[in-house]
């Protein structure tokens, strides 16, 4: 079943390429044609990126977690607008809304006016996280999935879905195609964390995880095709 609206979830780690850190322009142009194929096949889209590819936590076990936090928020929205602006230069209209007042970067996140957006015809990028410590990026994906009432959310990875155990360090590890959160929690795959986990079951939404260095993936994604592992709220199976 295709999808009318979707939520993406991407990793900073992911625009950085092969460079490991910041953006990378061949890996931010590649993810951002690939994400614009999504609008192209008629679908409305929104974007929450992390921050990973400038800040992992804490420099240290004695740096305030808030600060921390704080730092964290600020690296997703540099990598918002460099998706915003790759976009732009691709031709499609896109919007950053950040979850901080920035009024002189980009516009305060508001669910009316990022649904306004999409109305009329914006990719819909959502900054600085929640716009709270102590929250992850996950958590944020979830959260606005929910209040734009999204019918689909996709993470991307770098594995092509959630396996039993990690694929890169077990050859016999095998994946799910299809679970539910109760299950990926009670097993502890840590796909997401468990409050990004509780919010899209709480709030009936599904979530497929595929690798996004196939290319093509991401579409096929969002049209509902057999790609990566849906997990979905055990109510719904």
């Amino acid at each position: 079943m295709e999808n009318r609206r979707i939520l993406l979830k991407l990793s900073g780690e992911a625009l950085a390429g092969e460079a490991g850190f910041g953006v990378d322009q061949p890996a931010l142009e590649r993810i951002c044609r690939e994400a614009a194929k999504i609008q192209d096949a008629g679908m409305e889209l929104a974007i929450v990126v992390g921050g990973g590819n400038y800040w992992r936590g804490r420099s240290s076990g004695d740096m305030d977690r808030t600060v921390a936090d704080n730092i964290g928020m600020l690296a997703t929205t540099m990598n918002s607008l460099a998706i915003q602006d790759c976009l732009r230069q691709a031709g499609y209209k896109a919007k950053v809304l950040s979850a901080i007042d920035m009024p002189k970067i980009c516009e305060l996140f508001r669910k009316e006016k990022a649904l306004e957006h999409i109305a009329n015809g914006y990719i819909v990028i959502l900054a600085a996280g929640t716009g709270n410590p102590f929250f992850s990026t996950d958590s944020t994906a979830a959260l606005r999935g929910a209040e734009l009432e999204v019918d689909l959310v996709l993470k991307a990875t770098l594995v092509d879905g959630c396996y039993d155990k990690d694929p890169h360090l077990y050859p016999d590890a095998k994946k799910h195609d299809r679970l539910t959160y109760e299950q990926m929690l009670a097993d502890k795959l840590q796909v997401i964390d468990a409050t990004a986990a509780a919010l899209l079951a709480d709030n009936q939404l599904d979530l497929r995880i595929f690798d996004i260095t196939k290319e093509g993936n991401m579409l096929a994604a969002a049209k509902g095709e057999k790609v990566g592992t849906l997990v979905s709220p055990a109510k719904k199976l």
